[in-house]
């Protein structure tokens, strides 16, 4: 919609304005009976209004939903993302919630360190939403070498992780019910900074990585380890320095990623409560074999440092990492039906834990502003504290349904 449309003479605020709205229903109905003796793992409708406007150097774009949720039997208003954009010719800014996206990895993270939702991916959500949003300002820089994105985060913004009514979790001490949580204060301290650096080299994108903030898993804190009453989870200091390559090699795209996470609460490895330091990598190849056939390969380890001191302080009873974890993924895509149905596999395989998650799923389009998917989300094997171990009693089947206009 432009401004002559709704004025007939003189100038709006707006240069650009375009809105755009969709209507979801999401559905994921569990294998066997929850926790709280419910059949659903989800099951809600959505209703997502865009809006977009623009007049330079600004830009505002708001991205809000509005949802019923058929297991709590609530409603909620969420803003997604909200934000405005300022664009200099070599610089640029962005303030506001917004959702930030770093490394190569597929459904691996290493130094996309910023916030996820677990519990939406578990249960069948559509795949954007497993990123959650951060309020925080981004600026970009662009001078000729290299281009830079820093950002400050004021406000810290844990992962979400499964709902214990609806999903089975391994529970350490589950006799003990008293629990808080306790989130860094928001001050200027405890502002988490990152900071991208990235360039074209020999074909390849190359970025450099920083991040100084917070472990965004809870760790857990009891109040005495032999007559256990209360349980605190703290989120632990976090500085986070790492690199990555994507490009094409051998008739696709290799990628590799790397980080090095400095735990700065427990740098000796003694604290049982805070996690070890550990550096983490990636190795990816994808590559396409036929017309609209594509499969997608990758590694992932993850080395814990002060290793002994680990062990040696390990309260008795817990469950204990090892020193060196692994984790393989395969996505095999096919499209069908001029490109209107996709049938997909993505799976996840630990070697060193023995667990897995397999996700196959089959979207088809019935026109460009409709589509539906079906899949299902499979856990197994491993230790029952393992990570897709502990998940083993929550298989599920989800639908999804949407309408975009």
């Amino acid at each position: 919609m432009h401004c002559a449309d709704i004025a007939s003479a003189g100038d709006c605020f707006w240069s650009r304005y375009i809105a755009s709205w969709l209507f979801q229903g999401n559905y994921s109905f569990s294998t066997r009976t929850n926790p709280d003796g419910g059949d659903f793992k989800w099951a809600e409708e959505r209703f997502q209004l865009k809006l977009d406007g623009a007049k330079d150097p600004f830009r505002l774009f708001i991205k809000t939903d509005a949802s019923f949720d058929h297991n709590d039997e609530k409603g909620n208003l969420e803003l997604r993302e909200g934000y405005i954009d300022y664009t200099a010719q070599k610089w640029d800014l962005r303030a506001g919630r917004q959702i930030i996206t770093w490394g190569v990895g597929d459904l691996i993270f290493i130094n996309d360190v910023f916030p996820k939702d677990y519990e939406a991916f578990f249960s069948g959500r559509p795949l954007e939403y497993m990123k959650k949003s951060i309020d925080g300002v981004k600026v970009g820089a662009y001078p000729e070498f290299a281009s830079f994105e820093f950002i400050a985060i004021p406000v810290f913004e844990p992962n979400n992780y499964t709902d214990s009514r609806r999903f089975y979790m391994f529970d350490p001490m589950p006799n003990v019910t008293t629990r808080e949580e306790k989130d860094p204060a928001t001050n200027l301290e405890n502002t988490e900074l990152a900071l991208r650096a990235y360039r074209d080299i020999a074909g390849f994108d190359a970025s450099v990585y920083f991040y100084r903030g917070f472990y965004r898993r809870p760790y857990m804190i009891p109040d005495d380890l032999n007559n256990t009453t209360k349980i605190t989870f703290h989120y632990p200091k976090l500085s986070v320095y790492g690199a990555s390559l994507q490009g094409r090699a051998f008739d696709g795209v290799l990628s590799f990623e790397a980080g090095y996470y400095n735990s700065r609460q427990d740098r000796k490895g003694i604290d049982y409560t805070t996690p070890n330091s550990q550096t983490k990598f990636l190795v990816g190849y994808q590559r396409q074999l036929w017309e609209d056939f594509t499969i997608g390969l990758q590694y992932y380890g993850e080395y814990m440092h002060a290793y002994s001191e680990y062990k040696k302080n390990h309260p008795a009873g817990l469950p204990i990492d090892k020193r060196f974890y692994q984790l393989s993924t395969i996505r095999l895509t096919q499209f069908l039906m001029h490109q209107t149905m996709r049938l997909s596999f993505f799976s996840f395989y630990s070697p060193s834990d023995g667990d897995y998650m397999l996700n196959p799923e089959i979207k088809y389009n019935f026109s460009d502003h409709i589509w539906a998917a079906v899949g299902g989300n499979i856990f197994g094997e491993g230790e029952r504290w393992s990570q897709f171990g502990q998940l083993d009693k929550n298989d599920n089947i989800y639908l999804q349904l949407r309408y975009e206009f």
